[in-house]
């Protein structure tokens, strides 16, 4: 099972540093990715998941966000599925980034 964190949660346990190296996917389409984007993030869009999904590693936390949680959930659970573990569902998303005032990339 995947783990469901909000931004604060991120921010307290990835950006401060405790979880140490971690990979940080937006699965967002490429169109809205470009529109704006939390730092950090490298863009595998849903639809090319399953083609590309083999550029995560296992090795290390893996971060997922879309616009609202609900794509990132859908990726998180194909990822367990191929045997991931350290999976973690950013549940408000790109939008509850933003509308908390944290800085996004354009």
């Amino acid at each position: 099972m995947y783990t469901d964190i909000n931004s604060e949660e991120y921010q307290e346990q990835f950006q401060s540093g405790d979880k140490g190296d971690y990979q940080f996917i937006d699965v967002r389409e490429i169109d809205e990715y470009a529109d704006g984007r939390i730092a950090g993030t490298t863009n595998i869009p849903l639809s090319q998941f399953q083609e590309r999904v083999g550029e995560i590693t296992k090795e290390s936390p893996i971060v997922l966000v879309c616009a609202a949680g609900g794509r990132s959930a859908q990726a998180a659970d194909f990822m367990l599925s191929l045997g991931y573990e350290d999976v973690y569902n950013l549940t408000d998303g790109t939008k509850g980034w933003i509308s908390k005032g944290y800085d996004v990339e354009s």
